[in-house]
């Protein structure tokens, strides 16, 4: 056990290590650093959690964190590059799920004794952070088989359902915060869970497999706020600043990522925005004609100025040391 003042000294450490880790993945040469940063902060924060008085159930934390990290490793290492995408999809579905199992365990625990309106405080920090959650966790299952091609990138809509959902979450939420004024509220909270789900769902399958990759950092950043609704939840300082800085960071490189595609971001969100006849492949107009190496070669040595544009297809091919090669002729 440590004092309490180390381990709010510890978490500003660890709030801190994971700013400059931030700082450092914002350019390639002090990417490796972020990481390290990131590791850091994290090993910080878990130890200060675990030496906290708040924890006592140590058998059960050891083995929850044995086994976590044995799959975490396993999966690190068997992952080739091209697959990162699809891994940090379903990472934040893990995420979404444990906001949503968070906030079911502070609402069934009695143990606050909360009253008034700190009790409604709560209350709605248990809502919003159990929809977040769950909308989190089904659409990043949803993005996770858009990138490993289970299913099918073409944006599917239905009209108008997401704002039924939305409006329905929000009678469920008054609902909910009436009857847990009288010690009920269960049933809203699931029927709540619920429609998050299909919002989730609902909302990936709208946008063109095209989009994965904004799709990604938005739920990148909703995983973010989940996290930092968890540590309102919980009155963990350290939950809230980094869900924060993961949601506006998460957020902002959504945007960027929008720009430098040129579309708008809102349109990205809603679903099928620049898909032709419905999200169908455009056709290839023209004649393909294949060349061989030595064409190719023929070429680039006579040609006054090449533009090299590095993207996806490049790293499945994994060609980018063979054409720093052929830039350095």
């Amino acid at each position: 056990m440590i004092s309490p003042g180390l381990i709010i000294m510890s978490y500003v450490v660890a709030s801190i290590l994971f700013i400059l880790s931030l700082s450092g993945l914002s350019h390639q040469e002090t990417s490796r650093r972020g990481n390290y940063y990131g590791m850091a902060g994290m090993a910080i924060a878990i130890f200060a959690t675990i030496l906290s008085d708040t924890v006592d159930a140590y058998i059960i934390l050891i083995i929850a964190l044995a086994i976590g990290g044995y799959i975490g490793t396993k999966i690190a290492i068997k992952v080739e590059m091209t697959q990162m995408p699809e891994l940090v999809a379903i990472m934040h579905s893990l995420v979404g799920m444990a906001a949503v199992l968070v906030g079911y365990a502070n609402f069934i625990d009695s143990s606050f004794g909360l009253k008034g309106i700190e009790k409604t405080i709560h209350e709605v920090e248990i809502f919003i952070g159990i929809f977040i959650g769950a909308v989190t966790f089904s659409g990043s299952v949803i993005a996770f088989g858009k990138l490993c091609g289970r299913i099918d990138g073409k944006p599917f809509m239905i009209p108008w359902l997401d704002l039924g959902l939305l409006f329905a979450t929000l009678w469920l939420g008054d609902a909910f915060l009436t009857a847990a004024a009288t010690g009920g509220g269960t049933g809203a909270l699931i029927l709540m869970t619920l429609i998050a789900f299909v919002f989730g769902v609902h909302m990936v399958m709208a946008i063109g497999g095209a989009d994965m990759p904004v799709v990604v950092s938005m739920l990148n950043s909703y995983s973010g706020w989940a996290a930092a609704a968890t540590g309102f939840m919980l009155s963990n300082d350290l939950l809230i600043v980094t869900g924060a800085l993961v949601g506006s960071s998460g957020a902002i490189l959504s945007y960027i990522m929008c720009r430098a595609m040129n579309r708008q971001f809102f349109s990205v969100i809603a679903g099928g925005f620049g898909s032709v006849s419905g999200g169908e492949a455009a056709k290839v107009e023209g004649d393909v004609i294949p060349i061989n190496s030595q064409e190719t070669a023929q070429l680039l040595s006579d040609a006054k100025n090449i533009m090299i544009i590095p993207g996806y297809g490049m790293a499945v091919a994994q060609a980018q040391h063979t054409v720093n090669e052929i830039t350095k002729e």
